[in-house]
């Protein structure tokens, strides 16, 4: 059996398990039981034949069992789902970093449409759609009622289409509505950048392209400042990424641990129960590293952070993470379409399991909400001079000129990292970390 397993929200396609099933002894053990299963599956068949001659309009026997089998999935979790042709085929485009779209993962909660993460970038992002918002109508249609799918179907659209959704929002007393236009959703798994000494690696989603996006920014970025003597450390962002692939989710916990486990899964058959363990290799070369996780941090985005957190490897600073501690397995079956099924259990290699609780971070940071309407528009005066504004004020003649440059390149980064306190606090906390850990490492040498 060749088996590929997912840990996504809202449905990223992870691969296909090859399986026959032999039903025979399974039925044969329930019906030992009072023949229940056939008894149920005559009622299923009663009930079909009575809507298809008796409802008052002629139903299509084909999505007739559709919904039935919909409905049998999606009453199990969130999670779990029937796939037609079409939604299975987008699945596969999607795990390639490609799809049109709004760009938010969603779930389900109390009949509405929860918004997990908007992707960095997309319409959804650039419209202003934030983690935890609550869509309750589609082009003033409301979505009680309906399954996911089906309000995700609602979603969908030609590229270059307005769609209106209606927001519910924690902390605005009235809902209101949201433009978006609908593009195509092209999704870098992973970029990588500088602040100061500190390289950042900012993880989107963990579809094919994750690892060696990162590790070919990672190489890049280390590069440019003149190799790992001149790094600080790392810091991982996983903030708002939804989760993917399990695979990525190993790929990238792998990179910076030398040894022990990663992750394991247990579903309801002890003996197919997985551990993945790391492999000698550390990219970051033991780097000092800080991993950035909040509520829009889902599923591989958790693995990574617990593996991480649980080896000491990293410390974990934000808010906690969405909770999503399951796995779910794609099955191909007829017609093309395709069932989603959870069937495990992730851990931590401490052997902690995050369903429904997330990851707690070692650092609690909140991210101060932006004010923008309390601008005034007038510059804030700051009283800069100092001694040598005065007139007549003496030289400093204990330096020599490259002393003189050296510390005024390092007040010029110490300036631009306070600036970056207003666009991101929770990164400018993380880099600061950063500093301080690579100076106390130095200092140990």
């Amino acid at each position: 059996m060749k088996k590929f397993v997912m840990a996504a929200l809202g449905g990223t396609f992870a691969g296909i398990v090859l399986t026959t099933q032999i039903a025979a002894p399974l039925l044969a053990q329930d019906n030992a039981k009072g023949g229940t299963v056939y008894e149920q599956l005559d009622l299923f068949g009663d009930v079909f034949e009575r809507i298809r001659a008796q409802y008052v309009e002629e139903v299509d026997s084909k999505d007739l069992i559709e919904a039935a089998i919909d409905g049998m999935l999606s009453s199990l979790d969130p999670h779990s789902s029937y796939l037609s042709a079409d939604d299975a085929a987008a699945m596969r485009v999607q795990t390639r970093g490609s799809f049109g779209g709004l760009g938010i993962e969603v779930t389900q909660e109390d009949g509405f449409v929860r918004v997990v993460t908007p992707m960095d970038g997309t319409p959804a992002d650039k419209a202003g759609m934030q983690t935890g918002d609550y869509i309750t109508h589609v082009d003033g249609e409301s979505l009680l009622g309906l399954t996911l799918d089906d309000a995700v179907d609602l979603m969908r659209g030609p590229v270059g289409s307005e769609i209106i959704v209606t927001v519910v929002r924690e902390g605005v007393d009235e809902p209101f509505d949201v433009s978006i236009i609908r593009d195509t959703i092209k999704l870098t798994a992973a970029t990588a950048r500088t602040v100061g000494n500190t390289v950042v690696l900012r993880v989107t989603t963990f579809n094919d392209q994750t690892y060696p996006n990162m590790s070919e920014g990672l190489a890049r970025e280390v590069e440019a400042l003149g190799g790992f003597d001149k790094v600080d450390g790392f810091v991982l962002d996983l903030r708002n990424n939804p989760g993917g692939l399990l695979t990525q989710a190993i790929a990238v916990s792998d990179a910076f641990l030398n040894s022990g486990e990663i992750v394991s899964t247990r579903g309801r058959n002890a003996a197919e129960s997985e551990r993945v363990n790391a492999e000698l290799g550390d990219l970051a070369e033991g780097k000092p590293m800080v991993v950035l996780i909040n509520g829009g941090s889902a599923s591989a985005s958790e693995i990574v952070a617990g593996a991480l957190q649980d080896h000491r490897r990293g410390i974990v600073v934000g808010t906690k993470s969405f909770g999503k501690g399951s796995v779910q397995t794609v099955m191909p079956l007829a017609s093309n379409g395709a069932m989603r099924l959870t069937t495990a259990r992730y851990y931590t290699p401490s052997g902690r399991s995050i369903q429904a609780l997330g990851v707690s971070p070692d650092i609690v940071v909140e991210q101060p909400p932006r004010h923008p309407d309390t601008d005034t528009g007038e510059e804030e005066v700051k009283n800069t001079r100092s001694e040598a504004d005065l007139r007549g004020s003496l030289n400093n003649d204990s330096l020599t000129d490259d002393e003189r440059r050296k510390i005024e390149d390092e007040r010029e980064a110490a300036e631009e990292a306070a600036k970056l306190r207003d666009d991101d606090f929770q990164l400018s906390y993380a880099v600061d970390l950063i500093k301080g850990l690579s100076a106390i490492a130095m200092a140990q040498k």
